[in-house]
């Protein structure tokens, strides 16, 4: 979990890979109207974002599977436990607004543009302990995955 280019699908495929599990993207299950509102530079409401959230909630009830998936709230977070019907392990993928940003301005070929990073972050509640395991993205991806290996075992 985490704003929009903290490296999500990067390092859920890596993941899946290490784990030997299969990895969605989150993105995948938006609604074609979310799609089209974000690329048009238009943040996502909440009201948006539930059906999203159902469609993710619904893919974890399926074990085990990796889903990349901003969950930027807690209730969004509570939303996707409750449907998931078992338990769920969020890490969150955290790092500074200028590394993020500068990671997505090299990306290409997604409908999420830079102009929609401060929504993410302004929509940010970060997880407590309790919630998630925090990583900080500033390091080459194979030591943040063994990090988070280490961390949900």
């Amino acid at each position: 979990m985490g704003v929009a280019g903290c490296g999500k699908s990067s390092v859920g495929d890596a993941l899946a890979l290490r784990l030997g599990i299969p990895y969605h993207d989150g993105d995948d299950l938006h609604p074609a109207e979310n799609v089209a509102k974000m690329r048009q530079g238009v943040p996502l409401t909440d009201d948006d974002r539930w059906p999203w959230l159902d469609r993710v909630a619904q893919a974890l009830a399926a074990p085990p599977v990796i889903i990349g998936c901003s969950a930027l709230k807690r209730a969004y977070r509570e939303r996707i436990r409750a449907g998931a019907g078992g338990p769920v392990r969020f890490v969150h993928l955290h790092g500074s607004r200028d590394l993020i940003a500068g990671r997505m301005a090299a990306r290409q070929g997604h409908y999420m543009p830079l102009s929609l990073l401060d929504s993410q972050f302004a929509a940010l509640e970060p997880p407590g302990p309790d919630e998630a395991l925090r990583m900080d993205i500033d390091q080459p991806l194979d030591a943040l995955v063994a990090r988070i290996v280490e961390g949900v075992a």
